[in-house]
């Protein structure tokens, strides 16, 4: 496979498009950008949200990620651009974005893509909102001239965040997850520090993809006890509920209906581990230490988030505890 340095010259004033620029991943990538000197246009809906990249010499472009004529637009004239989709409102939305993204794509004629997919992406579908990642890798992969990247990111540990309210309102941490089942888990700024990076280089051509992974698999379990130990709080337990309250819990929070039952297509696939693990050679372990990054978690984000998601959880207690089950465990 030829790399980009076999076949076009290098532009040093070349641009950079981040979408999605001031998420979790997207700002580490646009400020890692930016810290060397190069040309970024960071992409958002809204532009109070960017202006952090303006003050450092970025361009921000609003849009829809929905407004294919748009994001050509944004797309045009840029050496290389980092895509992603946004937090699932349903799969329908997802396939509308991945739609306009990959017809943004081909009509610019961007060559170099680094692609935010998911682990478990090669599953069609039954995996929730991952399979709208599949959909959208798959979008891509169909454009011939595109030089693209897919970066399937193991489970996000900045998910675990909204525990704090659960923990605060009924001192438990507790999801659809069996307790036991082992997880590869990652920081966001791990993940966008290596798509900055391929970014820089584009060492890479025609249609790849990267499994990005923790230093090692994790169950709630575990992740329970690292956050009991890190907030000082050694009795604190672990809960399996069952899917229905599970969902019934994300709509008192304010999820729609089908975006709370897409999420819980996603715990029941995790489940089926068939379904998702897959041995590759494109899987990759990022020194990323684990129990030390949940602790910086714990100890420098889940704080500030501490009464505006108690809130949210103190309306959903009720569910859990009235109808409690007497087993959590599954088949």
């Amino acid at each position: 496979m030829n790399s980009l340095k076999d076949n076009v010259a290098v532009v040093t004033d070349a641009m950079y498009v981040i979408v999605g620029a001031s998420g979790n991943t997207g700002s580490i990538i646009a400020n890692s950008l930016l810290s060397k000197g190069k040309k970024v246009r960071v992409m958002g809906r809204d532009a109070e949200r960017l202006e952090r990249f303006v003050r450092k010499g970025a361009e921000a472009f609003t849009a829809e990620l929905s407004d294919a004529a748009a994001l050509t637009k944004a797309f045009s004239g840029a050496r290389a651009a980092y895509l992603m989709l946004p937090p699932v409102k349903s799969r329908e939305d997802q396939e509308r974005q991945s739609d306009a993204i990959a017809k943004a794509v081909k009509e610019s004629g961007l060559r170099y893509a680094v692609h935010l997919s998911s682990y478990g992406a090669q599953v069609p579908e039954g995996t929730g909102p991952i399979a709208g990642l599949h959909s959208s890798e798959q979008k891509l992969n169909a454009i011939s001239t595109l030089n693209v990247l897919h970066l399937r990111a193991a489970y996000f540990m900045e998910n675990n965040l909204a525990a704090i309210g659960m923990i605060h309102g009924m001192g438990i941490i507790g999801n659809a997850l069996l307790p036991d089942l082992k997880l590869p888990m990652i920081a966001t700024p791990d993940v966008g520090d290596y798509a900055a990076q391929r970014l820089l280089h584009l060492d890479f051509s025609g249609k790849q993809t990267r499994e990005l992974l923790g230093e090692r698999d994790l169950s709630m379990a575990e992740v329970t006890a690292a956050i009991a130990r890190g907030i000082g709080k050694p009795d604190l337990r672990y809960e399996q509920f069952p899917y229905d309250q599970v969902q019934q819990v994300l709509e008192q929070m304010g999820m729609p209906p089908k975006k709370a039952a897409v999420y819980i297509e996603m715990f029941k696939s995790s489940l089926r581990r068939s379904r998702v693990r897959r041995k590759t050679p494109h899987r990759l372990r990022l020194n990323n230490l684990c129990r030390t990054s949940l602790r910086l978690h714990i100890t420098g984000r889940l704080a500030p988030l501490r009464l505006s998601v108690q809130n949210r959880w103190r309306d959903a207690r009720g569910v859990i505890q009235a109808r409690r089950p007497d087993r959590t465990s599954r088949e």
